[in-house]
């Protein structure tokens, strides 16, 4: 009943900045808190970053803590993450979730997904 649309990947040099975005429709409403994954080749999905969809409230995986910021447009319905001071290691295809009844960093309490976008952080 989510949908969920990601933007905003691409190229972008170490130590530079890039946005992604996270466009929901459906039954947005109904939203209590979206999140960001990601997966590089050969290696887990790991989590990323949550917003709870109420209060704006952030969790941040450590190794992004400091350099990425989750934010929230409500009356929009979408989600950015602002990636500053990329490293290569921040290459992967990005994912956003929806989930109506959690805040958290384990992928399988997320009910919608979206398709992913490509960042590449060059070295």
């Amino acid at each position: 009943q989510v949908q969920l649309v990601e933007s905003g990947g691409g190229l972008v040099e170490t130590g530079g900045s890039l946005t992604l975005s996270c466009a929901a429709s459906g039954s947005a409403s109904s939203i209590y808190a979206m999140g960001w994954f990601r997966q590089a080749p050969g290696k887990e999905r790991e989590f990323v970053a949550v917003i709870k969809w109420s209060d704006g409230k952030t969790y941040y995986a450590d190794s992004v803590k400091g350099r990425f910021i989750l934010s929230r447009d409500n009356t929009k319905n979408t989600v950015n993450l602002q990636m500053v001071n990329a490293k290569p290691e921040d290459t992967a295809i990005y994912y956003c979730a929806s989930s109506d009844y959690t805040a958290t960093y384990y992928a399988e309490a997320y009910e919608s997904w979206g398709q992913g976008t490509q960042v590449t952080v060059s070295s």
